[in-house]
């Protein structure tokens, strides 16, 4: 990846996690998972995704369903910064008056389906996956769990029918930071050995930084792993990432703040993000 283009992406991320930040206002919003899983929005939207603002209803293009749908403030940001939902229409956010909200809704331009109960989207995705193969199209067909969603059977049957039809035009990415809801994941039921439990079951599995743009792009440049396999990739992150008062905590899952505060969460934002360009230029020198 360029360092042009890696600037473009870091650039784009601090705007959605302002999106993000500014949704915690008047009811608040999930913003712990949303800032895990704003780089692999970003990246899929900007780089990868066969969709734009242009070509929502053309059959060729690709799909992405988010089926850990508290994590939307990330899609809500990054579709209003790639044109697809103007920026202002994210201060409807909650209110009676728009379909911004909690969970994704197809209201929204860019959103392929609503999701919100954990487990359901993979099977949508895997049965989306079919169609295509069975049509002989080259769409491809991606969903992002959370890793606490992996509690639910659905997503492991589904894993086990999209492989027995050799649905490698599915990919299914795991935004793993290690929490569900206000416990650590490896407290309540472990995962761990997660790649190993993917591979078990037919997947062909990556594990990433799903933070680092270039890792990002060196796994899904990859995809399909295998002619016959589900695609798994694995994308270990933080919960609040970018916020350091808020990274990795248990009683920051959900969060509702006032303005002074998230003023406050902006200085924080844009403190930490030019202390580690500041960290990155003097490691290059």
């Amino acid at each position: 990846m360029t360092k042009d283009k890696l600037s473009e992406l870091t650039a784009r991320s601090l705007k959605v996690r302002e999106h993000i930040i500014r949704m915690t206002a008047g009811g608040g919003c999930f913003i712990g998972a949303s800032l895990s899983c704003v780089e692999l929005m970003v990246f899929l939207y900007s780089e990868l995704l066969n969709v734009d603002a242009d070509n929502l209803d053309n059959p060729a293009r690709d799909y992405l369903f988010l089926s850990k749908g508290h994590d939307v403030p990330a899609m809500y940001g990054t579709l209003a910064e790639l044109g697809f939902i103007s920026p202002d229409r994210l201060t409807q956010h909650l209110k009676s008056t728009d379909s911004i909200y909690w969970h994704p809704n197809r209201a929204i331009p860019g959103v392929e389906f609503h999701s919100g109960s954990l487990g359901h989207l993979p099977a949508v995705a895997a049965g989306v996956a079919l169609d295509c193969k069975l049509k002989g199209e080259a769409n491809q067909v991606f969903a992002i769990t959370g890793d606490g969603e992996l509690n639910e059977g659905s997503v492991w049957e589904t894993l086990l029918v999209a492989n027995a039809y050799q649905l490698n035009n599915l990919t299914i990415i795991v935004d793993r930071n290690q929490f569900q809801a206000n416990i650590r994941t490896e407290e309540l039921i472990p995962l761990e050995p997660l790649a190993d439990k993917f591979t078990a079951f037919g997947c062909a599995v990556k594990v990433v930084d799903g933070h680092d743009y270039t890792q990002l792009e060196e796994a899904f440049k990859g995809v399909p792993f295998s002619d016959n396999k589900v695609n798994v990739i694995i994308a270990n992150t933080v919960r609040g990432k970018g916020l350091p008062s808020i990274e990795a905590r248990a009683d920051r899952w959900f969060c509702a703040f006032n303005d002074n505060e998230i003023q406050q969460l902006f200085e924080e934002l844009h403190g930490h993000a030019a202390a580690i360009i500041e960290s990155e230029s003097l490691t290059v020198r």
